[in-house]
């Protein structure tokens, strides 16, 4: 498993602070200050190595579905225009998140779950995801457990590699399982688990 960046950051206490986180952050960008509303990250940049092309593929989709987007501010400068541009046409609900270490922390703290458009294996934002208590949507990888909701087991939400439409279905998985409380803050707890047992 991903190894968190520390044990004080892996702690359960962070899901007890992530309603104030979010709201917090809803404020900070002028968003309308709504707790059910899930805020989705991309923690990585976009890059074309990173799972751009993917990204261009589900934006259309994304954009139907109840979500707020936070997009990490690092990567290649096409997709900068690009992401640049989708904000400036829904800036009620994507914002571009500086890469800066205080905005970053802001951005784990406020999310519910981060979209990873590669492999993630052993990097340090996906520690930091799970440290958070953000679940990951992430390709096939064994650093991590697909949620199986009849053994309501499992730390993330998977979907087959270089596959839109897979990571669509994965994100819409997500969103499904997140309407009801209880078993999102299941998986939760086991993100922070896998972290803080390594």
């Amino acid at each position: 498993m991903p190894k968190a960046p520390s044990k004080t950051s892996a702690d359960t206490s962070v899901l007890s602070r992530k309603l104030i986180s979010k709201s917090n952050l809803q404020k900070k960008l002028d968003w309308p200050v709504e707790g059910k509303h899930a805020v989705v990250c991309l923690p990585m940049g976009l890059t074309k190595v990173l799972g751009g092309e993917i990204f261009e593929n589900v934006i259309d989709g994304l954009l139907t579905l109840p979500i707020e987007i936070l997009i990490l501010g690092k990567g290649s400068s096409s997709y900068g225009e690009l992401v640049k541009e989708l904000q400036e046409k829904n800036e009620h609900r994507i914002a571009i998140i500086p890469n800066d270490k205080n905005e970053i922390a802001e951005m784990y703290l406020a999310s519910d779950m981060a979209v990873f458009l590669s492999d993630p294996s052993d990097s340090v934002e996906l520690g930091l995801c799970l440290a958070n208590g953000v679940v990951p949507i992430t390709p096939e990888t064994k650093m991590l457990e697909a949620y199986n909701p009849v053994q309501e087991k499992g730390n993330s939400f998977m979907y087959k590699k270089q596959d839109p439409w897979h990571c669509f279905a994965a994100i819409v998985r997500a969103l499904e399982t997140y309407i009801f409380p209880f078993d999102w803050k299941t998986i939760q707890k086991q993100c922070v688990k896998s972290v803080t047992e390594v």
